[in-house]
């Protein structure tokens, strides 16, 4: 959320020597981020970056209490001239009589505060060039007196408040409620709302909405040029119930981010006390009525205590305990030292407009550190040290590394996968939902399981992506989670509780490829003649599975290590001849590679085994013999590939 002030609007309520320039460096540094500056005509306009939690900031008089904490820490004189949240109240209002209104709040969650004053004799016209260049230059459209008005104190104060055309209001009535989904109602843009259900709304003694609370009013009781009697509304809603309407709806203002954040009530009173001001100054208004002020539910005070030990120790660096009292008091803050529980403590009172986002002393430490500025803070490296990772682990992280990159040069490419996975995905995979452990708190039913098999995210990926390549050859490692062992039973505040034991987290390596069987095949044997397996015992445990053109092999990653022989056995060299025969066998299921392989390294002469051709169930292999003490003949040769 971005916001755009003046130079001059902001001297209205700030002393300062600092010049625009200044301002934007040092705040940036600071506080809020001022993104640029920009002179125009006689003036300057800031752009100012608010943080999402600091909706007090976006303001004129929010950005001036920054100011005054942050430029005088660089040499700069900053002092509010004016606080209106402390200095205004509803006493300076000179109350009238004649005009009423009837409330009622339905549910008092809907409305934290709710203050209404009515005003005769109101002139529509345009508004003083002040305001209108102000507004202007802080990108809201000009209407006329009362509207700028209430769009100028937004800005100035950072609370919105609306402009009811009080002769529109049916019976002099208003009824807060929740909405009704289905019902409708034109808001001032014009536009017609459709509304979900559960909205904070307005309707007035006819039974019409009027106005969609936190966001927009109505059309039907818009000011006018014809308008005389307006009645002012300044009020706090439930910022839950804005942000929900403001999604489901898409109808968003200006006046809907602030409410969505949730503002301070004691804002209402000032800005309902300027309101009339202004409307008396520059719209001839009269006020006519009582203050109608609910606040039925004060927030209560929060005090924290912060020890002058734990400043020093979270930011580092000593600071000087004025300096500290210093930039919170010019934050808002009251700070009081010498009290209980000792005088090394300071016990300080949250302002309302920061009770949201100030919680804990940490967050008063924050304060101080952001404001005596991190640049100050002297940049030290922390030592490094070495810790020893347990065995496993280490062999896990030394394979993974060694094993990503092999399959990587043979062309993979690696994917990571959430780990958990959907119920879909699960049936259509042949397992069993009932053996996956189930997330209570998912967010999305495609994320509901933990899986148990990494082929299943594997198929989708390569499903996903058909079309895309036309070779996909995909490879995770990762964690499966396998549920295991009996519920454990813990006894809690006297009562016997029972939780299911934590699953068996095992890794492992998925492969997948929409190619054929045969260079799956060939990937897996890669692998294990890299990782110096025997292959074709290991062989026994691999299955490679297929599903509509999609080749899958899961492989126990911890078996890996524990077959992997990283140094091989020293086989000296022999200067004696090397006989190659090839043969053909007819392979079925009873007359495997593997039975073959079996039976031909039986001989003490074979040195190796090549395929050399595989068309229909004909395999051609390729035999090496020999002797490391003499030449053998090739009769010698054809002999034991005869026992084959």
């Amino acid at each position: 959320m971005n916001i755009k002030i003046t130079y001059n609007w902001l001297l209205d309520y700030l002393d300062t020597d600092a010049t625009p320039d200044e301002i934007r460096q040092y705040l940036s540094l600071c506080g809020p981020s001022v993104e640029s500056v920009e002179k125009i005509g006689n003036d300057y306009v800031f752009d100012i970056e608010i943080t999402s939690n600091r909706i007090d900031t976006a303001s004129v008089i929010g950005i001036a209490q920054e100011a005054q904490a942050i430029l005088p820490m660089f040499g700069k004189k900053a002092v509010l001239k004016l606080n209106p949240l402390t200095n205004l109240k509803f006493a300076q209002i000179k109350e009238g009589s004649g005009y009423d209104l009837k409330v009622d709040i339905q549910n008092p969650n809907l409305v934290s505060r709710f203050t209404a004053l009515i005003f005769d004799q109101i002139t529509i016209k345009d508004s003083p060039q002040f305001i209108k260049d102000r507004l202007i230059y802080a990108g809201v459209k000009v209407i006329n007196s009362v509207v700028d008005i209430s769009n100028y104190l937004m800005i100035t104060l950072g609370q919105p408040i609306h402009m009811f055309d009080y002769d529109k209001i049916a019976d002099k009535k208003m009824i807060v409620r929740e909405s009704k989904k289905g019902e409708k109602l034109i808001t001032l843009d014009e536009k017609e709302i459709t509304l979900p259900g559960g909205d904070v709304v307005i309707e007035d003694g006819s039974g019409k909405l009027i106005d969609l609370c936190g966001i927009m009013g109505g059309l039907n009781s818009a000011i006018t040029s014809k308008t005389k009697r307006v009645l002012l509304f300044v009020q706090t809603y439930n910022k839950s119930k804005i942000r929900r309407t403001t999604m489901s709806t898409g109808q968003r203002t200006i006046a809907a981010t602030f409410f969505e954040k949730g503002l301070d009530e004691e804002r209402v009173e000032a800005t309902t006390v300027i309101a009339s001001q202004l409307l008396q100054k520059y719209c001839g208004g009269v006020v006519v009525s009582k203050i109608q002020d609910i606040y039925p539910k004060k927030s209560p005070k929060k005090v924290i205590n912060v020890k002058y030990e734990l400043i020093d120790k979270l930011i580092g660096v000593k600071i000087d305990k004025k300096i500290i009292k210093s930039i919170l008091t010019n934050l808002g803050f009251i700070v009081e030292t010498g009290h209980a529980p000792s005088v090394h403590h300071l016990q300080i009172t949250v302002p309302s407009f920061r009770i949201n986002d100030i919680s804990i002393p940490e967050d008063i430490v924050e304060e101080v550190a952001r404001v005596y500025g991190y640049q100050n803070v002297p940049s030290v490296l922390q030592p490094i040290v070495y810790i020893d990772q347990p065995k496993a682990m280490e062999d896990i992280f030394v394979f993974q590394n060694k094993i990503k990159l092999f399959l990587k040069h043979l062309g993979l490419n690696e994917v990571i996968n959430y780990s958990m996975i959907s119920k879909d995905q699960i049936t259509d995979f042949g397992l069993d939902p009932a053996k996956h452990l189930r997330l209570s708190n998912t967010l999305s039913k495609d994320i509901e399981y933990l899986r148990t098999s990494l082929p299943v995210s594997l198929f989708k990926n390569i499903k996903e992506n058909s079309g895309k390549k036309d070779t996909l050859r995909l490879f995770e490692i990762a964690k499966v989670y396998i549920k295991d062992g009996p519920s454990i039973s813990t006894v809690v505040n006297k009562i016997n509780k029972v939780r299911p034991s934590l699953p068996n987290e095992i890794y492992r390596l998925a492969i997948a490829t929409n190619t054929d069987y045969y260079d799956l095949k060939g990937i897996v044997e890669a692998i294990y003649k890299e990782l110096n397996i025997d292959e074709i015992a290991f062989a026994k445990a691999t299955a490679i599975k297929e599903k509509d053109g999609v080749f899958m092999v899961e492989l126990d990653f911890q078996k890996l290590i524990d077959n992997c022989q990283l140094v091989l056995k020293y086989k000296p060299l022999h200067p004696y001849a090397i006989i190659k025969l090839d043969k053909t066998f007819e392979i079925s299921p009873d007359n495997t590679y593997g039975a073959i392989y079996k039976s031909a390294e039986k001989s003490k002469l074979l040195q190796r085994i090549e395929v050399v051709t595989l068309y229909q169930n004909k395999l051609t292999l390729r035999f090496y013999y020999s002797s490391p003490d003499r030449n053998i003949t090739e009769e010698e040769a054809k002999m034991e590939l005869n026992h084959t």
